[in-house]
């Protein structure tokens, strides 16, 4: 599977964005689909999770009540809605998708978009 992440952006600090990585392939149900995330000269964390169905979703203890994931299978598409941004949020966000239940490695990787948060 072929991810594209877009959404990214500049935005003042407690404000919102939403990221979409859409995946090529008929087969989008099958992927475990998640977000991670890198800050500059820090290291990728996770983010983010939802299952095949997206009726169940896992987050960093970072993002946990601000940001939500979800997923279109109809569309080919996961989200990731960003509220209450803050400072620290800015980073690369990667799309990220896996046929297997692994939280927190996954095989197929997007191409990074740029979350920048102001003061």
């Amino acid at each position: 599977v072929q991810l594209q992440a877009f959404g990214g952006g500049l935005v003042q600090a407690g404000g919102f964005l939403r990221l979409s990585c859409v995946a090529s392939g008929r087969t989008f149900s099958s992927y475990v689909m998640g977000w991670f995330r890198q800050a500059p000269g820090k290291e990728r964390e996770f983010v983010a999770a939802t299952s095949f169905s997206g009726d169940s979703a896992y987050y960093a203890d970072s993002v946990k009540g601000r940001f939500t994931i979800s997923r279109d299978n109809a569309k080919n598409t996961a989200y990731l809605q960003m509220n209450s941004l803050k400072l620290e949020d800015t980073a690369v966000y990667y799309c990220v998708a896996d046929r297997l239940v692994r939280l927190f490695e996954y095989d197929y990787w997007g191409q990074g978009t740029l979350v920048t948060v102001s003061s």
